[in-house]
């Protein structure tokens, strides 16, 4: 498919509580340390993009909580909620339509409420097992 230059690259959203809590590998005792394993973990897929969604991407890693402080590279914008995470995932989702209406947009969650907001707004979803390092 041949992507029109002056439109954004496809966006990947993910959201950092769901994805590092998918594996009980510890990540309770430094959220922010897990999310930062994340986060160095989505690098490649801002140009190699996924299967399902070719690169290059815009990907934004949604931390919440204890993980608030983990700041962003230039391939991945960490957007920290002030809330819930979950609503500020259906935030950008929106964003993004209401900005570019048709623009590709994948959701990586668990969470079925949330895959089922975000689907409401056109989003693409999957499950975490898509960028787990």
């Amino acid at each position: 498919m041949e992507r029109n230059e002056s439109a954004p690259p496809p966006l990947l959203v993910v959201d950092g509580a769901n994805v590092v809590g998918s594996v009980p590998d510890g990540w309770w005792r430094d959220r922010r340390g897990a999310a930062e394993r994340l986060r160095d973990a989505l690098v490649p897929l801002a140009e190699r993009g996924l299967p399902e969604l070719p690169g290059p991407l815009e990907v934004v890693l949604v931390v919440e909580g204890a993980a608030r402080g983990v700041s962003g590279l230039p391939e991945v914008r960490v957007v920290a909620a002030s809330g819930s995470g979950d609503d500020r995932i259906v935030e950008l989702v929106r964003q993004a339509d209401a900005e570019h209406p048709g623009r590709p947009c994948l959701v990586v969650t668990a969470d079925r409420e949330l895959r089922t907001r975000v689907g409401a707004l056109g989003a693409a979803v999957t499950g975490p097992r898509t960028v787990r390092p």
